[in-house]
């Protein structure tokens, strides 16, 4: 019997890579707020902002560290989630990504690594 732990696994598009780094992210044309990543894959990103509002349907530049690079991307809000009354768990899914990155992140997924 196949355990949750497992079938959660195969539902994933993507392979996660945790991470806990600052990283900013803003409408685009707007001014940069910080939030705080928690995991990020090939396809996209989740984290934390506090203090803001963020809406399904936003798209968000986002910028983030993969190693030594910095990226910066563009995504689709594809899901939100309140934690408590100022801070929100933001699920974004990446429009535009530099390629580069996407290769840093697929190899550190295959190596296990945190980003």
């Amino acid at each position: 019997m196949e355990s949750s732990e497992s079938r959660g696994r195969e539902r994933r598009k993507y392979a996660r890579i945790a991470t806990d780094q600052v990283i900013s992210f803003a409408e685009v044309d707007h001014a940069d707020q910080l939030g705080v990543g928690k995991n990020l894959s090939t396809g996209g990103i989740r984290f934390e902002a506090v203090g803001c509002e963020i809406n399904l349907g936003d798209t968000l530049r986002v910028t983030f560290n993969v190693g030594s690079q910095t990226v910066v991307a563009t995504g689709l809000v594809v899901w939100s989630t309140e934690q408590d009354a100022f801070t929100l768990d933001v699920g974004l899914e990446f429009l535009e990504i530099d390629p580069l990155a996407v290769e840093m992140l697929a190899a550190m997924s295959e190596d296990g690594v945190d980003a």
